[in-house]
């Protein structure tokens, strides 16, 4: 079938189509997918970016969309016009989602009808974020969330992955995947010597002493000692980490 495009700020991706079902990931706006199958009320797709397959409520998509900038803050709200004023809304748009201008004014984009960003919270679509440190640690104290890949909430690989996919750059969603994609693939050494993994979980090391993970424990993005962190988990699970 053809390609779409995500236009809802962020959507779940279930593995089953029913509400009830886990949450596996998500989907951001903007983010190519197509479908694989579909019934009245879901459709099961599979995301251009990473490959991952599941269930998302059915909905009117687009089907010609070319981005042309892409949110750099965490989360970027979205406002309304009204009478010339700019009207704060409650949604918001969240860190790598892809934009197509329709039109500019003052300091807005428009990307949809009357849907206006701020521009001082994109870049060009091309850009490209080499800190990584500086993208991780901006998530310190987002919640936790199984599945999660936002401000609103995200997971240990998840944190991990979102950095790659602001700069468009194919990463596996899965901690199980990452750990395969790191051993067999050549990436930058910075990350392969700074990146831990468990059965299951990863974080990244800030420095010597210090990681950071969205860890399930603590319900949040944490910066933790290594040491300590290694300890815990291994006393809790009897994990021990996998360095790469």
């Amino acid at each position: 079938m053809k390609n779409n495009f995500f236009n809802k700020s962020i959507g779940n991706i279930h593995s089953r189509p029913s509400l009830n079902s886990e949450v596996k990931s998500q989907i951001l706006y903007g983010e190519k997918f197509r479908i694989l199958s579909q019934n009245k009320n879901w459709i099961k797709i599979k995301t251009k970016y990473d490959g991952y397959t599941g269930f998302i409520k059915r909905y009117k998509f687009l089907e010609k969309f070319k981005p042309t900038y892409k949110i750099y803050k965490l989360s970027s709200r979205i406002y309304k016009k009204k009478s010339n004023k700019f009207i704060r809304t409650k949604n918001f748009l969240y860190l790598g989602s892809g934009i197509s201008v329709i039109h500019k004014k003052v300091n807005f984009f428009e990307f949809e009808k009357n849907k206006w960003i701020k521009i001082s919270d994109t870049k060009k679509i091309g850009h490209l974020e080499k800190n990584l440190i500086k993208i991780l640690k901006s998530f310190v104290n987002v919640k936790y969330l199984w599945g999660g890949r936002s401000s609103k909430g995200i997971d240990c690989s998840g944190l991990i992955q979102i950095f790659f996919y602001y700069n468009r750059i194919f990463f596996p969603r899965d901690t199980k995947d990452q750990l395969k994609y790191c051993k067999k693939i050549t990436i930058k050494k910075n990350l392969k010597k700074n990146i831990i993994f468990w059965r299951g979980h990863v974080a990244y090391c800030l420095n010597k002493k210090k990681l950071i993970h969205a860890y399930g424990p603590k319900k949040k993005v944490v910066i933790m000692n290594i040491k300590k962190t290694i300890n815990k988990i291994y006393k809790d699970t009897k994990l021990k980490p996998i360095y790469i």
